[in-house]
């Protein structure tokens, strides 16, 4: 027992990230988040393999059919599967939430950096901007983006991406002025490094945890998003399946077909709280307060 104290005394300490790993482990409602969300990532992957039908393929022979061994899900209203309709359209929710949020961080990191390192009249004008960003509603401004692009997945997504981007703006620039000020920075500045250097060399990788943990709550955020879009016309165009359509399309037959509701639903549901989840984790975990 001494031995193994005295091993453990001896060996070097874990580093942050590998901390924050640890702790993050240590929470089980971040790793029940975390299956859920890898788990839909896998029915996004698998989805040509794990569909038990073609999402798209009619069959009036089996209109609004109740769940059942051959449709566990049921069918739709010109007899699509459910069930492969709920898989496919996965891919279109994550993959809306994944490119909309790394379209927000990659304009979003370089201003917000920009703006909190530099300070001074760029500051003063991305500062207006993103107020006035901010000063619409997110929903609402997605919506008149996704309307002026015209209706599409892709460019729901742009219209998701820029609407989101500000709120990294904002918490990057934050972070950057936080960080600038520490001892490490000024010490790297005595010692003559370039100001690049600086901003992404010691800076940038010190305000990425944050800006991570904002990054899945974002997903969350733009998958309702998306949903949003696509159940007022504006996302994924039918036939192609989407959860947001596939409510659209459900709230004409909640009497006589209410699983065609409650599985996309269901879906949005789940991902989503399996996201804020996550996210509610990582915020834990890279609180350096937490132990």
């Amino acid at each position: 027992m001494t031995l193994a104290l005295e091993i453990q005394a001896m060996a070097p300490p874990a580093g942050p990230w590998r901390r924050a790993v640890q702790r993050l482990l240590a929470r089980k409602g971040a790793v029940f988040g975390m299956v859920v969300v890898f788990f839909f990532v896998a029915v996004a992957l698998l989805a040509p393999l794990i569909s038990p039908y073609d999402p798209v393929a009619t069959n009036w022979a089996t209109v609004r059919k109740a769940p059942s061994a051959a449709h566990w899900f049921g069918t739709d209203e010109v007899g699509r599967d459910v069930l492969a309709r709920v898989i496919w359209g996965a891919r279109a929710s994550l993959t809306a939430g994944v490119i909309s949020v790394a379209i927000a961080l990659a304009f979003g990191i370089p201003l917000g950096m920009l703006a909190g390192y530099r300070g001074g009249w760029i500051d003063a004008v991305i500062g207006r901007v993103v107020d006035a960003m901010l000063a619409c509603p997110f929903l609402i401004l997605a919506i008149a983006l996704a309307a002026f692009l015209g209706p599409s997945l892709g460019n729901a997504m742009i219209a998701i991406g820029v609407t989101a981007t500000p709120i990294f703006i904002r918490l990057t620039r934050g972070q950057v002025l936080t960080v600038k000020t520490e001892d490490f920075v000024e010490a790297a500045r005595a010692v003559g490094n370039k100001e690049m250097r600086i901003a992404f060399r010691h800076v940038l990788p010190n305000v990425m945890p944050p800006l991570l943990v904002q990054a899945s709550l974002a997903i969350a955020t733009a998958i309702i998003a998306e949903a949003s879009l696509s159940f007022l016309g504006l996302g994924q165009q039918p036939p192609a399946p989407s959860w947001g359509s596939m409510l659209n399309t459900a709230q004409r037959f909640l009497t006589q077909a209410p699983w065609m509701a409650i599985w996309p639903g269901f879906a949005i549901f789940l991902v989503v709280m399996g996201f804020n989840m996550l996210g509610d984790g990582l915020r834990d975990a890279f609180d350096p307060r937490q132990t």
